[in-house]
C-alpha cells in the first residue's frame, strides 16, 4: 500500500521554484556544464599534484605497532605507494574525548582494499603512546593499520591532521604530497553527499537560499549525545562511537568541547 504524505500546512520558506521536469532538466544540464569544468580543473590539479618534487628521508624510522618496533618501510607492506592519515591525539582522554574530526577520517577508511587493489596501502600513525592506541583501536573495531608515530620528527611524524603519501623505490622512500584541513574532505564520502542535498551540511558559511534553514558551526554534527542531538558537552562523542558495544553516556570527557 503506497501512502501519500500530507501536503505541507505552509510553504518551505526560500524554497526554489517548482516547475515542471523539463525545465528542472534545462537547469540541470546548466549546472552540469560547471560541474564537468570543475571536474576537468580537478584533473589538471591532481596531474600538476603527481608532478609536485619529492623528499627522500630515512625510512628505517621506527615506528610502534602491535608487533612493536618497526621500521616504517613495512607499512608499505610491499607496495610502492602509501597514504597515511595522521591522527591527532589527546594523551589519558577517554575514548569519548578523542578527536572527532579525524575519527570522521579515520570512520570512512575502515579498510583499503580499494587501495590495495590499485598498488596502494593504508595506515593511520598518531602521536598516542602505543598502549593507548591499541585500546582505542580495538573499542572503535578499526582494522586498518595503525601505529604510533610519539617523537619521530616528520614527515613520518610531526603535526598531526594531515593526509600524506608517501613513494618507494627499492629501500629509498620519498614524501610526494600532505594537505590537511578541507584537504581531508576527500576520505569523508559523507560531506560529498550532503553537498547534492536540498540543505546541505547545514553550516554557517554555506550560501544558501534566503529563508533556508540556518546554517551552524563548521563540524557541528560530528558529536552527539546519545539520542543523536548534536553537541559539544559532557555526554557526547564522535558520532560512530555510538555504534560501538560499550558506548554510553559519560560523566566527563577530558577535554570538552574540542573541535575544529
Amino acid at each position: 500500500m503506497t501512502t501519500t504524505p500530507d501536503a505541507p500546512t505552509t510553504e518551505l520558506p526560500g524554497r526554489p521554484p517548482v516547475v515542471d521536469p523539463a525545465t528542472w532538466q534545462a537547469a540541470r544540464d546548466e549546472l552540469l556544464v560547471r560541474e564537468k569544468a570543475h571536474t576537468r580543473e580537478g584533473d589538471a590539479i591532481a596531474a600538476a599534484r603527481r608532478r609536485l618534487p619529492m623528499v627522500e628521508f630515512d625510512g628505517t624510522v621506527e615506528v610502534v605497532g602491535p608487533d612493536g618496533p618497526v621500521p616504517f618501510l613495512d607499512l608499505f607492506q610491499g607496495r610502492d605507494e602509501l597514504v597515511v592519515y595522521k591522527h591527532m591525539w589527546y594523551d589519558g582522554a577517554p575514548h569519548q574525548g578523542q578527536c572527532e574530526g579525524c575519527t570522521t577520517t579515520a570512520w570512512h577508511l575502515k579498510d583499503a582494499v580499494y587501495l590495495n587493489a590499485r598498488g596502494v596501502s593504508f595506515a593511520v600513525l598518531t602521536s598516542g603512546r602505543w598502549d593507548e592506541v591499541a585500546s582505542y583501536v580495538d573499542f572503535m573495531g578499526y582494522t586498518q593499520p595503525w601505529y604510533s608515530v610519539r617523537d619521530v620528527d616528520a614527515p613520518v611524524g610531526g603535526e598531526m591532521g594531515y593526509l600524506t603519501c608517501f613513494l618507494r623505490d627499492g629501500d629509498r622512500v620519498f614524501l610526494t604530497y600532505s594537505t590537511t584541513g578541507r584537504g581531508n574532505e576527500r576520505v569523508n564520502g559523507s560531506l560529498g553527499l550532503l553537498d547534492m542535498t536540498p540543505y546541505g551540511r547545514g553550516e554557517a558559511w554555506e550560501d544558501n537560499p534566503e529563508g533556508w534553514p540556518e546554517g551552524q558551526v563548521p563540524c557541528w554534527s560530528w558529536r552527539s549525545d546519545a539520542d543523536g542531538n548534536a553537541t559539544w558537552g559532557p555526554t557526547s562523542r564522535p558520532v560512530p562511537q555510538w555504534t560501538r558495544p560499550g558506548a554510553t553516556p559519560v560523566e566527563t570527557l577530558g577535554r570538552q568541547g574540542h573541535h575544529h
